[in-house]
């Protein structure tokens, strides 16, 4: 089934270039020049990745991630000339999945977007073996990942989960109990080993907790290891 991309970038001269690229990968890319007509192209139809630039005319691509978020559970990457920590973490708290600065190399675009359509579905004739459920919090909820399903719930509500999350919550409830450097948890949910940005991480891991923790300012469950990195510990 071809995986539908949304294309946000008002370079005409660089949209064409990418459209060109992600086609030839076997995208079906859907263009937009400006946030408004992505929200439009949102609206009218799903779309199962998104790549976008920060930088538009009118609305910017930080709104236009925060206006999409509650429409789509697409991941997305942004691309950006702005590298300043600041535009990274918002971006990322917004609700970006991943960030690349311009200028960058095609085949980097490429991998990342793989990578992040990289989630495991159960097909018709799985099944779920007791290993890919996790019982996280007992105290309060209880709080339940069921990572063969996809799916984190407390007292039986689902509380969504994006692709990046789902990815980096499998890894930590599978280490449970270990600590996980960043370096390490790169490697495993972003695939890029220690040639990605930790700070990526550390932004992920403060969403997360939200959805974990009574108290995400005082965490219980995913807690830092200071010097370390971060180890999933279940109540």
């Amino acid at each position: 089934m071809t995986t539908r991309l949304l294309l946000l970038e008002d370079d005409s001269g660089l949209r064409a270039s990418l459209r060109m690229v992600l086609e030839d990968e076997g995208y079906d890319v859907v263009e937009a020049e400006d946030a408004e007509r992505a929200l439009e192209v949102i609206a009218g139809s799903a779309v199962d990745l998104m790549l976008v630039d920060l930088m538009l005319g009118g609305m910017d691509g930080f709104s236009f991630i925060q206006r999409a978020r509650p429409h789509s559970e697409a991941p997305i990457v942004v691309v950006s000339a702005r590298d300043g920590v600041e535009d990274i973490v918002t971006a990322l708290e917004v609700g970006a999945d991943d960030y690349v600065t311009k200028p960058f190399l095609v085949d980097e675009v490429k991998a990342r977007l793989k990578a992040l359509l990289r989630r495991p579905v159960l097909g018709p004739t799985d099944v779920r073996k007791p290993a890919d459920v996790f019982l996280l919090d007992r105290r309060a909820g209880p709080l339940v990942f069921d990572r063969g399903a996809a799916v984190l719930s407390r007292a039986g509500q689902e509380i969504h989960l994006t692709n990046t999350e789902f990815k980096l919550l499998s890894v930590l409830a599978t280490n449970a109990g270990r600590v996980l450097s960043r370096g390490s948890l790169l490697e495993h949910v972003w695939d890029r080993g220690f040639f990605g940005d930790e700070r990526i991480v550390d932004v992920h891991v403060r969403r997360l907790r939200k959805k974990l923790e009574g108290d995400p300012s005082a965490p219980e469950i995913l807690v830092t290891v200071r010097g370390l990195g971060y180890r999933l510990d279940v109540r």
